[in-house]
């Protein structure tokens, strides 16, 4: 399971997780060369970097100047797997953690103490890792969104099974968070004002070989120009994984996997 705990890294005090309740509200990843992982996301995704106030192995990402994203070089030194991973807004980290257990989830790192705020990495009953944060949030959260990754998609066994795990950790069907869930086709899409911020897909398989089969969390980047993040990536020592139309599935130079989806002019 990915320890990634660089969410809370620089966290300023601006709005608090309890107006967000129940939204994705920050990604990081775990890397093993901290200059290797700037170069690569600099040139394909236009990042900016600042230290984070971890210490030297976290950095910050940005985009235009907005905070969008975590990174933390510790997978060689804390032997964890290099890969993305999604946090939520709750309104209590200790809440949402007796509640995951309760349905048969499991903890990898706390609730833990991280100024101003507390943090918990977490793992549904299929095995996807994704993490909870409590406390202020990282930037505001309408800018966030705005420079963010596009959405998060959740691929799992069992889409229907999942949505009932996550809403009732998140009370997504309680009207009492700003998101809204509903069943679109095959998927279940989490909205906040119409946009989407998360889908539930079933097809991946519990145990297979490929990492990318198994259940886990996929982030996806809005950029402008899909191909162009392609080449880049390629010429940077990543990998494109699949190509077509609006989004391409990348590989970074670490192995971390993620998509980049063309962004909507439409706002």
């Amino acid at each position: 399971m990915n320890h990634d705990m660089t969410y809370p890294a620089g966290a300023d005090s601006l709005m608090s997780t309890h107006s967000v309740y129940g939204a994705p509200c920050w990604v990081s990843l775990t890397s093993r060369d901290l200059l290797a992982t700037e170069e690569f996301y600099s040139a394909v995704l236009g990042w900016q970097w600042r230290p984070g106030k971890l210490g030297e192995p976290f950095r910050i990402a940005l985009a235009d100047e907005v905070p969008v994203a975590g990174i933390a070089a510790v997978a060689a030194m804390w032997q964890m797997a290099v890969a993305w991973t999604p946090y939520f807004a709750v309104r209590s980290a200790d809440e949402a953690v007796s509640r995951a257990q309760e349905r048969g989830g499991t903890t990898a790192v706390g609730p833990i103490s991280l100024p101003p705020g507390r943090a918990a990495l977490l793992a549904d009953r299929d095995g996807a890792t994704f993490g909870i944060w409590e406390g202020e949030l990282f930037t505001e959260w309408d800018a966030w969104r705005m420079s963010r990754p596009a959405f998060i998609r959740l691929h799992t066994r069992d889409a229907f099974d999942a949505a009932i795990f996550y809403g009732e950790i998140f009370d997504w069907a309680s009207g009492e968070g700003c998101c809204e869930v509903r069943y679109e086709g095959d998927e279940v899409v989490l909205r906040n004002q119409g946009d989407v911020v998360a889908r539930i897909e079933s097809g991946a398989l519990e145990a297979a070989p490929d990492p990318a089969v198994r259940p886990h969390w996929q982030v996806h980047f809005a950029v402008d120009d899909v191909g162009a993040c392609a080449r880049a990536a390629e010429l940077h020592g990543g990998s494109v994984l699949s190509l077509g139309g609006d989004e391409a599935v990348l590989r970074d130079a670490d192995g971390a996997q993620f998509t980049v989806t063309a962004r909507r002019l439409d706002g």
